[in-house]
């Protein structure tokens, strides 16, 4: 079945198709009509909760999640930022969970504009402590739906929270989505045991649930757990997709909504002859280095071109994977500034000249 939704329509969707059980969330501008679509959808589904604020939301997630259900939250930048305590909670207690950032300007309040400049807070942790979510940056609205069911699916797999990570235009785009029959119900049933949960103790030892570690060495313990998970993560869960690399002279590196633009922009360069590929991160953690370690391209030393609706946060790991080996260039414009094709194109000819 296709029908008509918008990035934010199409994630609450993806999220109910998931088997998400529970939602709490806050209003916030630009990701409204997730909060909206779940309070149609979920009453039938499971629970929503309208809650009082960013953090009594992401609180009421990590309780959720503890007693094993499929648990999500929702909101912009400034609302993920009051969030990033019960987040470092979540991971600290090894429980899986879906947080969508819809990104808007900033710093501070900002705008309502899209914005790419997130990055750092979403790859990086955000909170404070050693830990890492899986982050998924779709770059249409059927990638929106299809990525939300996978960020649930992760979630569970690693016991760690994930990240869906888009940005204003995303949210608000409507495009046709393909949407899979199979119920909800199926889903459910399909999710894995959780033996760890908190379900009451029914004849069994009881389960406990924390990120509070005071013994000595317990802390350092629980730490060392969490890093060897995030380096089976970093192996099994890189996801990119790479665009006519093999004869570019210069591959454009952007990814979500950015990417969209810099496709363009590839393609009509290509029309003009030049030689220029795509590589587009599909997860931002774990940061696929494979795609520039491993280059497909029969030219020994493309150059790589960043681009972002940033002022270079991406740019550090694209700098970090290619270790020098190639010239790295950079154009970003942020606050609500979206580079268009042309000045991409521009960008380009301009290295080339």
């Amino acid at each position: 079945m296709k029908i008509l939704l918008s990035g934010n329509e199409a994630i609450a969707q993806g999220a109910i198709q998931a088997g998400c059980s529970f939602y709490a969330g806050y209003p916030i501008t630009p990701q409204n009509e997730i909060i909206a679509y779940m309070a149609k959808h979920m009453p039938q589904k499971g629970v929503f909760i309208q809650a009082e604020s960013e953090l009594a939301a992401i609180n009421m997630v990590y309780g959720a999640s503890a007693a094993g259900v499929r648990a999500m939250t929702s909101s912009s930048s400034p609302g993920i930022s009051l969030k990033q305590e019960g987040i470092s909670y979540i991971a600290g207690a090894r429980l899986p969970a879906v947080i969508v950032n819809i990104m808007r300007g900033g710093p501070g309040l900002g705008n309502i504009a899209p914005a790419q400049s997130d990055y750092f807070q979403a790859t990086r942790g955000g909170g404070h402590g050693d830990y890492h979510l899986i982050v998924l940056a779709p770059a249409c609205v059927q990638e929106a739906y299809e990525l939300t069911q996978t960020g649930f699916d992760l979630a569970d797999k690693y016991r760690t929270p994930v990240m869906i990570l888009g940005d204003g235009i995303l949210g608000q785009m409507m495009e046709p989505v393909v949407i899979r029959r199979q119920k909800t119900e199926d889903r459910r049933q399909k999710q894995p045991i959780k033996p760890w949960a908190l379900t009451g103790c029914k004849g069994r030892k009881p389960n406990i649930v924390k990120s509070f570690f005071l013994r000595e060495g317990a802390l350092e313990e629980a730490n060392l757990k969490l890093q060897r998970k995030y380096e089976i993560i970093r192996k099994k869960e890189e996801r990119y997709e790479n665009l006519f690399s093999s004869d570019a002279k210069i591959i454009l590196v952007a990814y979500g909504t950015m990417a969209r633009i810099a496709k363009s922009a590839m393609l009509e360069l290509r029309k003009e002859g030049y030689k220029i590929g795509l590589i587009r991160p599909i997860s931002l953690w774990p940061f696929p280095v494979n795609a520039f370690r491993h280059p497909s391209s029969v030219i020994r030393h493309p150059s790589f071109l960043v681009i972002e609706m940033s002022y270079g946060q991406m740019l550090e790991d694209v700098r970090l994977a290619v270790g020098g080996r190639q010239q790295v260039e950079f154009f970003g414009r942020s606050g609500g500034g979206v580079p268009t094709e042309s000045q991409i194109m521009n960008k380009v000819k301009k290295i080339l000249s």
